[in-house]
């Protein structure tokens, strides 16, 4: 299994590494359904964040693995559900995950680390705009070496 995973999300473009060793099951789960497409909105309770609602699914039925309240900028989280809905957070900056019956924890299972530069305008122009496509596919060196020079040399082994 590939690591690494390409995110598009309107107009950005973000490299992002999986926490296999911190949340193996989210990730074996969430790599099982690359590409994912799907909607990102942005949250309601939650502070400075984006969010893809998932509803009642059992999709995701995964355990409580690497799960935080307070994720920082450039992370990922699922929430498999229980209290609120099934929902996958992504994070631009400063979040206290909640929803209308409180305070949630959800799966941190990945990191953003190339195109962090454009996560506060990916957020403000969600903000502002509304809903934006995004795109989850596995990253490869033929696909996506343009896109983040140096530091996808490095991870591929050039």
């Amino acid at each position: 299994m590939n690591e690494y995973v390409v995110i598009t999300a309107g107009p950005y473009q973000f490299l992002a590494k999986f926490e296999a060793s911190a949340a193996p099951k989210t990730v074996a789960l969430f790599h099982s359904l690359l590409p994912y497409r799907q909607k990102l909105i942005h949250v309601r309770w939650s502070g400075e964040g984006l969010w893809i609602p998932l509803g009642e699914t059992k999709e995701f039925d995964v355990p409580w693995e690497n799960h935080t309240s307070h994720p920082g900028a450039g992370q990922i989280l699922l929430y498999p559900g229980g209290i609120s809905e099934t929902e996958i957070l992504f994070c631009y900056g400063g979040v206290s995950f909640a929803s209308k019956m409180g305070a949630l924890a959800a799966n941190h299972f990945l990191t953003i680390v190339a195109g962090q530069e454009n996560l506060r305008d990916l957020g403000e122009l969600v903000l502002w705009t509304g809903a934006k496509d995004v795109l989850f596919e596995e990253a490869t060196e033929e696909r996506y070496l343009f896109s983040f020079n140096s530091l996808v040399l490095g991870l591929f082994g050039s």
